[in-house]
């Protein structure tokens, strides 16, 4: 069985939509998966299914938290093939001093039309620097993540599809732990 990665959106955010990562576990196991580890506490989860169709699998996991938990985040599903090609079109990897602490990957739940890719690449992100490919956007935070002008909901909102970030250190351990 393939193995799959999933990254909940807000969970364990600022004090809202609080999730253990134990209670995380055993629902995916309640749903059949197998092999169910979390990594860190902000909803990443990897599991084995023999399940194909990830539009309705997707569904099947955000019914389940909801119903378990009371509120219904987004589940971003990716397989370890997509993450490596992640890693593989990193823009920011050949730059001298890049730092990896500044560098967050934004993982969209669909493909964004051209129209809406367009007026996103015309958003002023300055200082921050924006590249989309597909389904994913790079984000390097010059002056750090703590303040970025960035807006993401705008950005989302533009796109017309939710995501979830994750920093470049989690996305390579991810796919470490993938294996």
């Amino acid at each position: 069985m393939p193995v799959l990665i999933s990254m909940l959106r807000g969970v364990n955010v600022g004090g809202h939509h609080k999730v253990k990562m134990d209670e995380l576990r055993a629902l995916y196991e309640s749903l059949g998966f197998e092999d169910v580890q979390t990594y860190i506490n902000s909803g990443n989860v990897l599991f084995r299914t023999a399940a194909r169709d990830l539009v309705r699998l997707r569904q099947r996991i955000e019914d389940a938290i909801e119903r378990a938990c009371g509120f219904r985040p987004d589940v971003i599903l990716r397989t370890p093939s997509d993450l490596e090609g992640v890693l593989a079109r990193n823009p920011f990897a050949a730059r001298p001093g890049m730092d990896p602490g500044k560098l967050a990957i934004h993982f969209l739940a669909a493909d964004p039309s051209a129209a809406a890719l367009e007026q996103v690449r015309a958003i002023d992100a300055d200082p921050e620097e924006l590249h989309i490919d597909g389904r994913e956007l790079y984000i390097y935070f010059t002056n750090g993540m703590a303040r970025p002008k960035l807006s993401l909901p705008k950005v989302e909102k533009t796109l017309r599809t939710s995501g979830t970030s994750r920093n470049w250190n989690t996305v390579r351990k991810l796919l470490e732990m993938a294996g």
